[in-house]
């Protein structure tokens, strides 16, 4: 077997995979759910959806021959993307920290922080490519989707109805009812001081305050672990400006069935998306002469994956809902 020229680092490539940021930050790796992959290019099918619930003469006469049924797939092919980055650490960092942990002076590992931060940078980048295709129009069906305007917008606490908006589009996806609601925390401070989603919970004796995000999924029905409120922030600045943070998730509510139990790419388990993975992600470092005066090292974190959206009326999207 040839020898990789990047060695890839057990101990490393540990602390990237436990590496996690809070719950609450991110919700993008639930909203696309991971299906390992076996290989670089693999391939997965789409079944047509109502091909399962069909009904049919299965009436067999007494001399007469069995009706057959046949079934289809479309079977197509992806591959899996490579993300990755690299971090030079100068030896006499490496060097300096190593004696300050001998003399029992701290427990600073640069090479460790810098797994930690690669491996945050990349949960970023994960997040925003979660939230880009759950959130674009194109990938749902025309007819499953709604844009408001106006007064409509949950923003305008008078006039707008968000509880019908949200139940018609719960009502609205083929064959399976969405089990996973998806916004942006802007539009969850709205909609949580509703006054007409607090008089449904509370029974209409008050429409101050707030409700919960237990009540409001209890609502409508799905698992509280399944109403993912995104409040991560990117910063949308070029390298060299002033930062300028925005939030990942915009203004859109998403309501999608997405099955975890999917565990292969090419099983006939239904579901709106999910991020095929080879592998976990993997980590290690090597030497470069070429970093500062003694040299050092570049201690690089990267994963293999490829975000899919699989059958689009299984979703709907309620575009600017305030």
């Amino acid at each position: 077997m040839a020898k990789r020229p990047f060695p890839v680092d057990p101990s490393l490539t540990a602390i990237s995979i436990a590496y996690r940021n809070p719950a609450t930050a991110r919700i993008g790796t639930k909203a696309l759910p991971g299906v390992s992959v076996g290989s670089e290019t693999f391939k997965y099918n789409e079944f047509p959806v109502g091909q399962a619930f069909g009904t049919s003469d299965a009436e067999v006469g007494r001399l007469g021959r069995v009706p057959q049924l046949t079934f289809s797939t479309e079977e197509k092919e992806s591959s899996v993307k490579d993300y990755g980055y690299d971090t030079p650490i100068p030896q006499s960092d490496i060097d300096e920290a190593a004696r300050q942990r001998q003399m029992k002076r701290s427990r600073y590992d640069p090479r460790a922080a810098a797994v930690e931060g690669i491996t945050d940078q990349l949960d970023n980048d994960r997040e925003v490519r979660a939230a880009s295709i759950v959130q674009d129009p194109t990938n749902y069906d025309a007819a499953r989707q709604v844009t408001l305007a106006g007064t409509d917008k949950f923003s305008n606490f008078e006039s707008s109805d968000p509880y019908g908006v949200i139940d018609e589009g719960f009502s609205a996806t083929l064959i399976y009812r969405p089990n996973m609601m998806t916004m942006g925390r802007p539009v969850w401070d709205r909609l949580k001081r509703h006054p007409r989603l607090i008089k449904a919970i509370k029974g209409g004796l008050t429409e101050d305050g707030a409700i919960t995000k237990q009540q409001f999924a209890d609502l409508f029905e799905i698992s509280l672990e399944n109403l993912l409120i995104g409040e991560a922030w990117i910063n949308t600045a070029r390298k060299g400006q002033q930062v300028n943070l925005q939030r990942v998730w915009g203004n859109a509510i998403s309501l999608r069935y997405v099955d975890v139990s999917k565990q292969a790419a090419v099983d006939s388990v239904m579901t709106w998306g999910f991020t095929a993975e080879l592998g976990t992600r993997i980590s290690g470092s090597i030497e470069d002469p070429d970093i500062g005066l003694e040299g050092g090292e570049r201690v690089r974190v990267g994963e293999r994956v490829r975000e899919l959206v699989v059958a689009k009326s299984l979703g709907y999207l309620i575009r600017n809902p305030i």
